[in-house]
């Protein structure tokens, strides 16, 4: 503690009132009426450590004109239901380890400056439906043990969670998170549902145990988090990040003119990648996925090196990169071949030096595999990939030298 506690009893961790040394829950009835009348609209309201009923709260409260200035409940134990409905809170409030032992509405608040709810524990239902808190707000490792509801809600200056608890249903659907959200850590026990949310978010190693709904316009990032339901991941006109992400259950991605990297995924159910507009996957290196579908995606600087499952991948309407055409020297038989230009992964220019360091992942005989293993509908796609394969192959077996180009060869 960081005030001076009750007098009352060794067991009170209320914050002591002058001249009685007492909190405000143990001061008598007449002490407790010259307390409250000493506060006024915009003055500091400060309840750290008490215990606190629904009629101390609301009197409170009252004594402020429902407009407290700074707010301190650290601590505090509110025992009965908390509605907040219509209170405008003009400074910073803290909450930091306070308990809700029932409902906790903070439906019709307004928070003007930041407000802190780190390690809270909320035993019954959250509501933050619609709240507006213009600076930040924080529930980091906070647990909330019944559905949390934050659909609407605008935190200005951004939200985190970062190793929040949410054990019952949690819905962010239309929230609007400023500054962007944090969820790092978080684990999320039932559905998520986190649609149409304005602002960046990042669920980095979070773990969902159920299906969760993620739905952003700005990037959104999910490295090494965990689903055991479903993940439907929706985003448009930005990124997302996927990378070593691990799902259970299906997965589905929509792209609309934004950029996807599941690099080293791990997608155990069936998985479809979507893309509308101009919308592309950046990388699907180390994937492991038997049952992937890609369509209407651009890949065509997609890194497919290390991808386990190409047999597993049915791709539909995407574009690839294309090689350069011309003419090339080989060691065997013709000794000139000319070489006209299809598509390739862009592993097969990066092998060759055109567009960046060489991945060791990606060589000659691996990239056969991916050539012969992934299904594409399009018969020009099938047909030049079956070429790569043969050459990838030759490649494979004689070396460097087969890929060396000596006449009309641009890179």
């Amino acid at each position: 503690m960081d005030w001076v506690t009750c007098a009352y009893s060794a067991a009170c961790t209320g914050i002591a009132g002058r001249p009685s040394g007492h909190c405000l829950a143990h001061l008598t009835p007449d002490q407790l009426d010259t307390a409250l009348g000493e506060l006024s609209p915009g003055r500091l309201l400060d309840l750290r450590g008490i215990t606190v009923t629904s009629d101390l709260l609301t009197r409170a409260l009252e004594a402020t004109g429902g407009r407290p200035g700074r707010t301190r409940f650290d601590r505090a134990r509110f025992t009965g239901d908390v509605r907040l409905s219509g209170v405008t809170f003009a400074g910073d409030v803290s909450l930091d380890g306070a308990k809700f032992d029932r409902l906790a509405s903070f439906f019709g608040a307004r928070f003007d400056g930041n407000v802190s709810l780190a390690e809270v524990r909320f035993s019954r239902e959250l509501s933050f439906h619609g709240v507006t808190v213009r600076g930040h707000a924080c529930l980091d490792r906070a647990v909330m043990s019944r559905d949390a509801l934050f659909s609407q809600a605008v935190f200005g200056h951004g939200l985190s969670c970062e190793r929040a608890r949410f054990d019952g249903y949690a819905t962010f659907d239309g929230a609007r998170l400023g500054d962007g959200g944090a969820f790092r850590g978080a684990r999320f026990g039932r559905t998520l549902s986190f649609r149409k949310v304005s602002g960046h978010a990042g669920f980095e190693t979070a773990h969902f145990a159920a299906d969760a709904y993620l739905s952003a316009t700005g990037r959104l990032s999910a490295t090494r988090a965990r689903a055991d339901g479903l993940l439907d991941v929706a985003v448009a006109r930005c990124g997302v990040d996927l990378r070593h992400v691990e799902v259970s259950g299906p997965t589905t991605v929509r792209l609309t003119d934004s950029q996807a990297d599941l690099e080293g995924a791990v997608l155990r159910g069936p998985a479809v990648v979507t893309g509308r507009g101009r919308s592309m996957i950046t990388s699907l290196r180390q994937v492991q996925a038997p049952d992937l579908g890609l369509f209407g995606l651009d890949l065509s600087g997609c890194r497919f090196a290390g991808l386990s499952h190409p047999s597993g991948v049915r791709v539909k309407d995407c574009t690839f990169a294309i090689t350069p055409r011309g003419m090339r020297m080989s060691v065997r038989w013709p000794m000139l071949r000319w070489f006209s230009r299809r598509r390739a992964l862009a592993d097969e220019h990066r092998l060759h030096g055109r567009t960046g360091p060489r991945d060791p992942g990606a060589s000659p005989d691996r990239l056969a595999a991916l050539y012969s293993g992934l299904r594409t509908t399009d018969r020009a796609t099938s047909a030049d990939f079956a070429l790569a394969a043969l050459e990838m192959r030759r490649l494979a077996r004689h070396g460097w030298w087969e890929s060396v180009s000596w006449l009309l060869h641009h890179r």
